[in-house]
């Protein structure tokens, strides 16, 4: 969401090249793209004026720092002025001194407050806390349906007393369900409106009074700009709120949302959602949100969805697999869902430190193609198959077989099988480490490497790959391939 934002700033370093030290005169026209950049992604005036007096401050009275260009002297102090404007540190939920916690939502409609109820609820199981969600958005035709399959989707248990109760009576008879079973946090989901109205910030205001939340959390659109900054501050001034969801972080918004809010409304982004899976929320970090801003990625998150992702055991089974060389279609298989549990290619790639903007849209298309066609042709394998592909190496027959239940040519399938053969040979030799790349443990032709539990490839994880990352899907190729090969394929050429 942040590319055009991203260019912009990129443009505004570039000014700075070749100069000794950032001067009155050097640093207005960067300063300008800057205060462009920020303005066309909708980021409120008022912040905008603050902050690029506030860098232009910092950037004049910087003491010089030997072997640091200005250019990299101003991007570290638009970083770190960045990160104060976002809030500075992750603000983290509260937790009551006795349960249940209380989380109140609120939100107008379309904002996915029910989707972000049950995203947070999960969340919060995967830190191993218990929770419950309690339905009452009685208005909303099919609000509380929706929530109750969420709920069932993801193992959480929703309390609701139908669309006939009375909203305030079932958020404080939910409360008291929780704390008789022993729930650990209730999420409250609450009505929404189109537009902020006096009936419904009475009935919030109503259901504040009887559940006593320990936090309120207000569901905000990125994609409504500056204007998510100025409802947060609406509804704070309206009934008291603790911070905020950024939802559609995924989306083609331009970043406004979240360099304002904090500093328009006073209270902190707590989370953001980053596509439409229930699995799709992250806590908000400023630092970290700034560093994608700038295009250096956040090798953090990317660190923690790994290891969200990976079981340590199977990724100990599968390196020993690995190193003897037995590795098979049924462990790659494996690694790619893995690796599409941790989100899409594009948003991985934006998170490696120097890959934002490195890769286009076309090419990342052509990456996830790709691994749907591999996985077209490995599905269509036997069992057998699978675990021995040496059967398809001598045996046409079987080739063309998997060809027309694939839908592919038996080029393809031999491409495939020939490739496969290759790096296992090749992932073998380096993780035995005869090829002497440490962190390049596994990966497809094409591929290079890394995908997680492989032996390598993200950082903590086995290999201690460096910044760069080479070998993720779309990276072009692994290991000391000729710089000769130029060739913009996303996998190889499978």
């Amino acid at each position: 969401m942040f590319e055009a934002l991203s260019e912009r700033f990129d443009s505004a370093w570039k000014k700075l090249r070749g100069q000794d030290k950032i001067s009155e005169a050097n640093i207005q026209e960067a300063l300008r793209d800057v205060r462009r950049a920020l303005l066309e992604a909708d980021v409120n005036l008022q912040v905008v004026k603050a902050f690029v007096a506030e860098v232009q401050a910092q950037a004049l009275g910087a003491e010089v720092v030997s072997g640091v260009n200005p250019g990299q002297q101003f991007i570290k102090i638009v970083n770190d002025e960045l990160t104060k404007l976002m809030g500075e540190t992750n603000a983290p939920l509260a937790k009551a001194e006795t349960a249940p916690t209380v989380i109140l939502m609120a939100g107008l409609q379309g904002t996915g407050k029910t989707t972000a109820t049950a995203k947070l609820a999960l969340h919060l199981r995967k830190e191993s806390r218990s929770a419950m969600m309690v339905a009452t958005d009685v208005y909303r035709p099919a609000a509380v349906d929706q929530l109750i399959t969420l709920g069932k989707q993801i193992d959480i248990p929703v309390f609701d007393l139908g669309t006939d109760a009375n909203p305030v009576e079932i958020a404080r008879q939910g409360v008291a369900k929780a704390k008789e079973d022993g729930i650990d946090t209730v999420i409250v989901d609450t009505a929404g409106r189109l537009q902020i109205d006096p009936k419904m910030m009475a009935e919030l205001a109503q259901i504040k009074e009887a559940v006593q939340p320990d936090e309120v959390l207000l569901v905000v659109d990125a994609m409504t700009g500056q204007e998510a900054a100025n409802l947060t501050r609406s509804f704070h001034e309206e009934i008291g709120i603790t911070g905020a969801i950024l939802t559609k972080m995924d989306g083609d918004s331009r970043g406004g949302a979240a360099l304002s809010v904090r500093q328009i409304s006073g209270q902190p982004i707590k989370f953001i959602g980053v596509g439409e899976k229930v699995e799709a929320l992250q806590p908000f970090y400023p630092d970290r949100m700034a560093s994608r801003i700038l295009g250096m990625g956040d090798v953090l998150t990317l660190v923690e969805k790994a290891q969200e992702a990976v079981d340590i055991a199977d990724a100990e089974k599968l390196q020993e697999k690995i190193l003897e060389a037995k590795f098979d279609f049924d462990d790659f298989l494996k690694q790619t869902r893995l690796m599409k549990n941790m989100g899409s290619l594009g948003g991985i790639m934006k998170m490696i430190p120097g890959m934002a903007g490195k890769i286009s849209d076309d090419q990342l298309q052509q990456g996830e193609t790709q691994l749907r066609r591999v996985e077209a042709m490995i599905k269509s394998m036997t069992k057998e198959e699978r675990k021995n592909p040496e059967l398809l190496s001598s045996s046409p027959s079987r080739r063309r077989r998997i060809a027309r239940g694939s839908g592919y040519q038996d080029k393809d399938v031999s491409k495939l099988v020939s490739d496969f053969q290759k790096m296992r040979t090749m992932m073998q030799q380096m993780g035995s480490g005869q090829m002497g790349m440490p962190g390049m443990g596994g990966g497809f032709p094409g591929m290079g490497g890394g995908f997680p539990g492989m032996g390598g490839g993200f950082p903590g994880m086995g290999g201690g790959a460096q910044p760069g990352f080479r070998g993720y899907p779309g990276m072009g190729g692994g290991g000391k391939k000729k710089k000769k090969n130029k060739k913009k394929k996303g996998f190889g050429d499978l």
